[in-house]
């Protein structure tokens, strides 16, 4: 017996389409804003590195390590100064082309987690730093298991704001504000087992980690204007938001240095050893 739609079901499989391609158009929002990306984001802390190598049980000297939705680098960059023989997967002409820029030594190809172009069971770690959230779990936890070699290792991680601090909680709920119905902040909050892998084939190990930096109000501005909902947002609407948050961190910060605070959330699952 075929069961009929109620309005709901309706109602969402209608938005369905038109979130897809919300969502296909963030995550290609970033080739036009490489630079600005690379030049004010946020790296990761040596901790993480460390965390890393004690959830995988490996050192990343030598470790063949596949960075997936590599960007601009900002985590290839870390991994290859720990030694590891890394390369970079990114889908994106504009972020491969800054990557390449920045890290000429290090070979980046074009592809997505989806879909690696890579040759099965070599890589002792696939990494992806900011990027899990753009693949289907459904494919590219295969995927990851087809690349990765017995005892490799998935990561994922991602910088998080720290809402416990005040300052950056009045912010978010700024953010949340001007594109109200995104729920941006459970975006970055929901970054759990569950959402890593829905099916549960992964056993993944979860560890936080807190750190810091200083930057002038300018270079955070531009950080947060580098997140995809504002690469999306109008021209006219960003400006006016970007305004009012200068008035309103200038006066958190009159010396115009801000210090942000960060959660990494880091999600590390081992494969069977042969």
């Amino acid at each position: 017996m075929t069961t009929p739609l109620t309005p709901d079901d309706r109602a969402t499989a209608a938005a369905a389409p038109a979130q897809a391609a919300h969502h296909g158009a963030r995550a290609h929002s970033f080739n036009a804003a490489a630079a600005q990306y690379a030049a004010n984001r946020p790296s990761y802390p040596p901790a993480l590195f460390d965390a890393l190598e004690e959830l995988t049980g490996r050192p990343l000297e030598g470790a063949r390590v596949v960075d997936v939705g590599a960007g601009t680098g900002l985590a290839t960059a870390r991994l290859h100064e720990r030694g590891a023989d890394v390369i970079a997967v990114e889908p994106g002409a504009g972020m491969a082309a800054e990557f390449r820029r920045t890290l000429p030594g290090v070979p980046v190809v074009r592809g997505n987690g989806n879909a690696l172009p890579l040759a099965g069971h070599r890589a002792d770690l696939l990494t992806y730093a900011q990027a899990w959230h753009w693949t289907d779990p459904a494919l590219a936890v295969p995927e990851a298991l087809r690349v990765l070699r017995p005892g490799g290792a998935l990561a994922l991680w991602w910088n998080t704001d720290a809402l416990d601090v005040p300052w950056i909680a009045e912010s978010a709920r700024r953010v949340d504000r001007h594109f109200a119905g995104l729920n941006l902040s459970a975006e970055k909050r929901d970054l759990d087992v569950r959402f890593a892998d829905p099916t549960g084939t992964l056993a993944f190990v979860h560890r936080e980690i807190r750190w810091a930096r200083r930057v002038p109000l300018d270079t955070h501005l531009a950080n947060l204007g580098s997140h995809s909902v504002f690469l999306t947002d109008t021209e006219e609407r960003a400006a006016a938001f970007f305004a009012d948050e200068r008035r309103h961190l200038r006066t958190v910060f009159p010396d115009g240095i801000v210090e942000e605070t960060y959660d990494v959330h880091l999600l590390v699952a081992r494969t069977p050893e042969g």
